[in-house]
């Protein structure tokens, strides 16, 4: 079994710091047996960010907030993307954006300051959004255990680039209901992908990948991206070719 003190000494040889902003995209199962499973592994990343940093999670609802079931709760809606997510999710005094399938959670120096204009937004990864914002605050993106593939950050470059794949062209009205129990109702429009298969994985194989860095997290591995720095190597690839980062299929 990983004990809490073991993974905080390999999140600090991965390269992850005190007073650090980290987004973590992670899947629990690779990691093997963790001292105080999710709640551990928890502890262990506020351990090694400390009181100056701030811990995000994606707190994602597009499986469940559709089209037909149009309602995001920001305090009951649970997250799609894993159980170290939802553990986060209703972690005491956590944060979240409002955004009715793409909201982001997050505690720490900077939580208010990143998640508070996510409501602006009318796409998925808006300008206002956390995972936009990341590349501006010296943030990084901890993959932990989930490989390079699920990263939500990429999906804010392919906004910026206007990959002609990622939005759907009708949008939908969904309504969010906020945490004093205020009902904000607007028409959004969706991530598409139809035929699209997503390979952000393939961040690992262009020539300059000084922004990533790989390591064990327990049984598993784990990758630590600097957010500026990938955004500047993949926003020129997407606009030369904005297909670089999925596969086209029938």
């Amino acid at each position: 079994m990983t004990t809490k003190r073991q993974l905080a000494d390999e999140f600090r040889s991965l390269g992850v710091r005190a007073g650090d902003v980290l987004l973590v995209h992670s899947a629990m199962k690779p990691l093997g047996p963790v001292e105080g499973g999710c709640t551990g592994v928890l502890d262990a990343l506020f351990d090694v960010l400390t009181g100056t940093g701030t811990l995000l999670m994606p707190a994602l609802t597009y499986t469940t907030v559709t089209k037909e079931q149009p309602v995001f709760s920001a305090a009951g809606s649970p997250s799609c993307v894993g159980k170290l997510s939802e553990t986060f999710r209703r972690t005491p005094g956590v944060l979240r954006s409002v955004h009715p399938t793409h909201s982001v959670c997050a505690a720490g120096k900077l939580a208010r300051e990143l998640t508070g204009e996510h409501l602006l937004d009318r796409t998925p990864v808006g300008s206002h959004s956390p995972f936009r914002k990341l590349a501006g605050c010296g943030g990084k993106i901890l993959m932990l255990g989930c490989g390079l593939s699920p990263n939500t950050f990429m999906h804010g470059v392919e906004e910026e680039a206007k990959a002609p794949y990622c939005l759907d062209p009708e949008p939908v009205e969904y309504t969010c209901v906020l945490e004093d129990g205020r009902r904000i109702t607007g028409r959004y429009t969706p991530h598409w992908f139809r035929h699209i298969l997503q390979r952000y994985d393939r961040v690992g194989e262009l020539p300059d990948s000084s922004y990533l860095r790989h390591g064990k997290t327990g049984n598993g591995d784990a990758y630590l991206l600097d957010a500026a720095g990938l955004r500047a190597a993949v926003l020129p690839k997407m606009r030369v070719n904005p297909y670089f980062f999925v596969d086209v299929f029938k």
